[in-house]
């Protein structure tokens, strides 16, 4: 009987030995299904679940579309040095607008617009203008300018419907 105690007590100290293994065991597996589930989830976080976003963009109302106001032409002769052969500068100029409200605001600044683009394009040389940089550098030069002259109104963008260089 004693050899049965001492097994049954050999037994019942790995019964108590055995519980820390499968409780280790057992996280382990918990752990792991929560990182799978999570991965899925996050999987369809990123990837499918763009069509709820298109039910909240098509609320939204369209934006506006953008109004013209179209500036006089302009025609200048470039700056060039004593005895060059003198070149002429012709652009047809559009601004671009957000709202339509804007327009009318602008329409009485005519005048001190047509007059800073004329003054500035007076300056420009034709190497100023070389090359697909020239124009977009003369679009940024015109929109910062035009924007000063009629503050607080803002214009988008100063388009170019026509540049000649003669």
């Amino acid at each position: 009987m004693a050899e049965n105690e001492a097994e049954g007590g050999a037994a019942a100290d790995g019964a108590e030995a055995a519980p820390p293994k499968n409780k280790f065991k057992l996280m382990i597996m918990v752990v792991g299904l929560l990182a799978v589930l999570g991965g899925g989830a996050a999987t369809w976080f990123f990837f499918f679940r763009h069509g709820d976003d298109e039910h909240h963009a098509e609320a939204a109302p369209p934006p506006k579309p953008p109004s013209f106001v179209e500036v006089p032409d302009i025609m200048v002769n470039l700056a060039g040095a004593p005895g060059e052969r003198v070149q002429y500068l012709k652009l047809k100029i559009v601004l671009e607008l957000k709202e339509e409200k804007q327009v009318e605001a602008i329409k009485p600044t005519m005048p001190r617009i047509t007059d800073i683009f004329q003054t500035y394009a007076r300056e420009l040389r034709s190497s100023d203008l070389n090359g697909s940089a020239g124009i977009f550098r003369l679009k940024e030069e015109l929109t910062k300018r035009v924007n000063a002259a009629v503050a607080p109104v803002q214009v988008s963008a100063v388009l170019f419907k026509e540049v000649v260089i003669q």
